[in-house]
């Protein structure tokens, strides 16, 4: 009895050497596995050094506009000088119109230049102007932006990719019918921001200059017009005034006829009562 008794006792301390040594086993092996997390960490804070040192090299994102408007003696010689100026910068002209204003003829281009060429573009351009009504330059940064925007996008487009792997998982129609749905949306915004991208880096490459020059003409510039030229004028401001006057005439010949029947019915008839 006692023999049995002994062998119990020694099997139960067996039993729980074992159980502490696996306890200890299993805190070690917690130990372990919390030790790589600290790695990450470290490799975490790694990463954002490296992203903020490719934030510090990206390039700047310039959006650079000018406006001039000067007078000048010959619109057709101005209008040359441009052209040679547009094309050593190898530009464009986008628009170009022309037209009248009270004492003056004017000619506006707007011309897209890259934007390498801006200043000796617009030195070109101010090289023998003698004064401008108006120069205006303006430089917009918009790099913030265009990271922010950038970012969003490659956000959208991973987030695409994790939609498209649970749409190649999925079983049921109506989980296919929900993802496809999200995926739509997601492409919307994706097209929405390379569209912004887009349109951003094409004001950034190519800057846009408005460029309007005029002449002023002979009225305003108080040059005396000769008698002669009075006269003439006179002359031909009278013919236009009875050409407009029988014009007018024409215009209300109806009323004119009911005017002279009445009359002569009402006279008529004032006759008759006198005598």
């Amino acid at each position: 009895m006692k023999s049995k008794l002994i062998i119990a006792l020694l099997f139960f301390a067996v039993i729980s050497c074992k159980k502490a040594d696996a306890a200890a086993s299993e805190e070690i092996s917690i130990q372990a596995v919390k030790l790589p997390a600290k790695s990450k960490a470290v490799n975490s804070d790694a990463y954002s050094e490296s992203l903020n040192e490719k934030d510090k090299s990206i390039e700047q994102k310039i959006i650079r506009t000018g406006n001039l408007r000067f007078e000048t003696d010959n619109l057709e010689t101005t209008y040359e000088k441009i052209k040679i100026a547009v094309k050593k910068g190898k530009a464009f002209i986008q628009n170009d119109s022309e037209g009248k204003e009270y004492a003056s003829v004017y000619r506006r281009i707007t011309v897209r230049i890259p934007s390498e060429n801006f200043d000796s573009f617009i030195k070109d351009i101010s090289s023998g102007v003698d004064h401008f009504d108006n120069k205006e330059i303006n430089s917009q940064d918009v790099t913030e932006e265009y990271i922010d925007i950038d970012a969003r996008l490659k956000a959208k487009k991973k987030l695409e990719n994790r939609y498209l792997e649970l749409l190649a998982k999925a079983n049921k129609m109506s989980e296919m019918l929900a993802i496809e749905a999200q995926l739509s949306a997601i492409r919307e915004e994706i097209e929405a921001k390379e569209g912004q991208l887009r349109y951003m880096q094409n004001q950034v490459s190519l800057s846009t200059i408005t460029i309007e020059f005029y002449k002023t003409t002979a009225e305003e510039s108080g040059v005396t017009i000769s008698y002669g030229a009075k006269v003439w004028n006179a002359v031909k401001s009278g013919f236009y005034g009875i050409s407009s006057f029988f014009l007018g005439l024409l215009e209300i010949w109806p009323f004119i006829i009911i005017a002279i029947t009445l009359f002569y019915f009402i006279r008529k008839r004032f006759k008759k009562k006198n005598i």
